[in-house]
């Protein structure tokens, strides 16, 4: 299959690995953090870390917009399903997700709350067609990559006149997610990102510009394939060889330096940016995740219902917040594979199909020591 084979090859695998371990210098280390949740799955898939010699080190991220979801608005979306008689839409990583007392949608929906799992805004948009005695909210979440699909949703309701129909914004920004991560940098030392796909695609390379500029860390926009994630390890570490700092653009069959205007227009209609929101792991981070704009303040969940969010604590066992900052693995969680597991999630790292412990899970990264020890 076009652009995908070619990006699996193991012969190619191979001779890249060997690239990479003789551009690695034996006498440093690399702590490379890969910001996308599927970059982190397409590593584990694949064994890339097992590809890599032992000085390059691989930091999860915080990339999955399921993950960095704080408590407090998920309970402010069971909350909106369980007491105002809506239709609530939303995808479907987000019901399993767990609340306060380890409430979640799926729980609510079980309890007869009306909550729906959609694959798109238009289904979303579908069912406030197909209801019109019924309010329909659609609880958005993500990156910058579908900012985009819930814009065009709302501007579709517009035009439509869907006065049933409103949003809960959860957009977040993912330049912002890596100031965060930068200024906390103190408990743990990142060399250079593996910057994001999907969100480059829309927001373009450009705009990881500061990164280098102003903390003096290099990117590599990589593609999913486990040959785009190699190649950008590669990158980072001449990089970081060379002593220079700039970002490079591995992904350029889809990302280009300015990005998608279109999609960036239509954001900058719809959105304006929070004051602050909180973030999972990096807690409140100034001007880090989008509302809707006055001009369509009608659609604007969180207005029509009054709704407010509190802040409320992790689970105390649960590692999640320093996993998504990076400074510590699944496997370093006390209940990790024990009492969090796929089927029983204590944290959203485990529930999101890009979350660092559904990957270690899935693909048994967790499994690795045991297996050593017993030889």
């Amino acid at each position: 299959m076009r652009y995908v084979d070619e990006f699996r090859d193991p012969v190619l695998a191979k001779r890249l690995a060997a690239a990479i371990r003789a551009e690695a210098r034996p006498e440093r280390t690399y702590a490379l953090m890969e910001f996308c949740g599927g970059h982190t799955h397409a590593i584990f898939r694949y064994g890339v870390q097992d590809l890599l010699p032992p000085n390059v080190r691989m930091v999860h991220g915080p990339g999955c917009p399921v993950c960095v979801l704080p408590i407090g608005r998920v309970d402010l979306a069971i909350r909106l399903a369980t007491e105002h008689d809506v239709i609530l839409c939303t995808y479907g990583d987000l019901l399993r997700v767990p609340g306060s007392r380890r409430a979640s949608l799926y729980k609510a929906r079980a309890e007869g709350a009306d909550v729906r799992m959609v694959y798109s805004t238009l289904d979303a948009l579908k069912v406030a067609r197909d209801n019109p005695g019924r309010q329909v909210v659609f609880f958005a979440i993500g990156f910058e990559t579908t900012t985009p699909p819930t814009a065009v949703a709302i501007l579709q309701a517009k035009a439509e006149g869907l006065k049933n129909f409103s949003v809960v914004c959860n957009h977040v920004l993912t330049p912002a997610a890596m100031h965060g991560i930068l200024a906390a940098d103190g408990e743990m030392r990142v060399d250079g990102f593996v910057g994001p796909a999907h969100v480059s695609a829309v927001t373009g390379s450009d705009a990881f510009l500061p990164f280098p500029r102003d903390f003096g860390k290099p990117v590599v926009i990589a593609g999913f394939e486990p040959l785009d994630v190699m190649d950008a390890v590669r990158l980072l570490i001449r990089q970081l060889n060379e002593g220079r700092c700039e970002v490079e653009n591995e992904y350029v069959r889809v990302v280009t330096p300015e990005g998608n205007r279109k999609a960036q227009a239509l954001m900058a209609e719809v959105f304006t940016l929070r004051d602050s929101f909180e973030w999972r792991g990096l807690g409140p981070l100034p001007r880090s995740a989008l509302r809707i704009a006055d001009a369509e303040a009608e659609f604007d969940a969180e207005l029509r219902f009054g709704l407010h969010t509190t802040a409320v604590a992790d689970h105390p066992a649960c590692a999640c917040p320093d996993i998504l900052r990076g400074t510590k693995k699944p496997t370093d969680c006390k209940i990790f594979g024990t009492g969090c597991t796929p089927d029983n999630p204590i944290g959203a790292c485990m529930v999101s199909s890009e979350g660092a412990c559904a990957a270690y899970y899935t693909y048994g990264r967790f499994r690795a020591p045991e297996e050593t020890s017993v030889a």
